[in-house]
């Protein structure tokens, strides 16, 4: 049974996971809070909503629960290729003659389940090969996707838009579904992470934010960007999503484009 939240619940939930997480709800994405809740006071024996509200305000356990449960997580792999082939072509060409060193490190930022950083790596094994050092650091507020991304594991309706070639040679057929093979996995570190607070990472040459900035409002979205920044090397690249834009916001990050893909640059 859907439960629906009255008006004083839905401000105390809605507030609360800002605060927690920069995350807002508002009318039109209020029935997905609903949703979420239903299933939650379900798993919890069908308490009332106030009970399961004071639990979440007092554990934080539950808390994450929550936030886990709200969170959207649509991915896929090679997912708009006109950014990949940016990526593949423009930018890793112009970071890698300022970097003598052969190392690049590589933040997905809200990686869900594991594909956009997977199509990342194989992107670079394939463009830089193995006299590069790799890494790449994945993401997310959610512990649930974050096991199955490191799990690797994805069933046969998963892998569409992987091509043939790379399946072949970066997975292993397995049961009713294909497991990322070691070295892919060895070059991704999975960690949990709430944007809303600067992570302490530092030293990125390329970061992938794409479609996660549009569930926060403008001050949040403000200070995300910010921690962003932060965390990037000078002459270094952000990626969004293709609806998402830092247009009016005030930001040292320079404007570019690479054919029609637009991105961001940190040129100090």
């Amino acid at each position: 049974m859907l439960v629906k939240l009255d008006d004083n619940y839905f401000t105390k939930f809605r507030d609360l996971i800002y605060d927690a997480s920069g995350m807002t709800f508002t009318e039109i994405n209020r029935p997905i809070l609903d949703s979420r809740i239903s299933d939650l006071l379900r798993q919890h024996g069908n308490i009332t909503v106030g009970e399961y509200f004071e639990k979440v305000r007092k554990d934080s356990s539950e808390l994450n629960q929550l936030l886990d449960s709200v969170t959207t997580n649509l991915t896929s792999f090679f997912r708009n290729l006109t950014q990949l082939n940016s990526f593949k072509n423009e930018v890793l060409d112009d970071i890698i003659k300022t970097r003598p060193s052969k190392r690049l490190k590589i933040w997905s930022a809200g990686c869900s389940t594991g594909e956009e950083p997977y199509t990342l790596a194989m992107i670079m094994s394939e463009k830089l090969g193995p006299a590069w050092n790799i890494e790449i650091v994945a993401s997310d507020i959610s512990f649930t996707v974050l096991m199955k991304a490191s799990e690797g594991f994805y069933p046969a309706n998963r892998i569409t838009g992987i091509p043939d070639d790379l399946l072949r040679k970066y997975f292993i057929k397995s049961g009713d579904g294909y497991q990322v093979c070691d070295k892919l996995k060895k070059m991704i570190r999975f960690d949990y992470h709430n944007l809303k607070n600067d992570s302490g990472m530092r030293n990125f040459d390329i970061v992938f934010c794409r479609n996660v900035i549009i569930y926060f409002d403008q001050v949040a979205q403000q200070n995300v960007i910010r921690n962003i920044y932060n965390s990037m090397n000078d002459h270094s690249y952000l990626f969004l999503g293709h609806s998402e834009s830092l247009l009016g916001m005030k930001t040292p990050f320079e404007f570019v484009k690479f054919g029609s893909s637009c991105l961001y640059m940190k040129k100090v």
